[in-house]
């Protein structure tokens, strides 16, 4: 899907030391992301740049391509959930069904509605190296199904339900000038 972004959300599309975060046509963001072999400083230094970035811009998950890094690293923030990293994640199990408003740190401005699975449970190493299983529900398994999505060059636009796309600026506020 080709997005043409209105003049009036063109500044959120902006990246500098201030906006870090890949925004789309960047081809960083079509392409999958690589397994990361072995955890070791430049990992760790990822994680914490990931998770300072997606605080700074309100984010509640961020993935390696969306800082320009090709590696296989997810960070996520559910309400109510501590920030997590995630190395490697996959879906191994996913049931039932929801469909929930989405937008994008790489695509600010623009959501819509997208189906994902209710429940899903997801094997990853954390930043010691332990290999663990989460157990997530809701908000927290829309949020690692689509930072996931990511690590395969997949976006949300990818899935939405088209008719349900619309432009809001991101603070939530009609005006997108502010």
């Amino acid at each position: 899907m080709q997005i043409v972004v209105p003049d009036e959300y063109r500044h959120l599309y902006v990246q500098n030391q201030e906006r870090p975060v890949v925004k789309i046509p960047a081809e960083v963001l079509r392409q999958a992301a690589s397994e990361v072999s072995k955890i070791n400083k430049k990992t760790l230094l990822l994680i914490d740049d990931m998770m300072r970035i997606m605080r700074k811009a309100n984010g509640v998950g961020l993935a390696a391509p969306q800082v320009g890094v090709l590696q296989r690293v997810i960070v996520i923030a559910p309400d109510g959930m501590r920030p997590t990293a995630l190395i490697n994640p996959r879906i191994v199990i996913a049931e039932g069904e929801q469909i929930g408003q989405e937008g994008c740190l790489s695509i600010p401005g623009l959501y819509g509605d997208v189906k994902r699975a209710q429940y899903v449970e997801v094997e990853a190493t954390d930043r010691r190296g332990r290999e663990l299983t989460y157990e997530l529900e809701g908000m927290p398994a829309r949020i690692v199904q689509h930072e996931i999505d990511h690590l395969d060059g997949i976006l949300f636009i990818d899935k939405v339900i088209k008719e349900t796309l619309h432009w809001m600026h991101p603070d939530g506020s009609g005006d997108p000038a502010e």
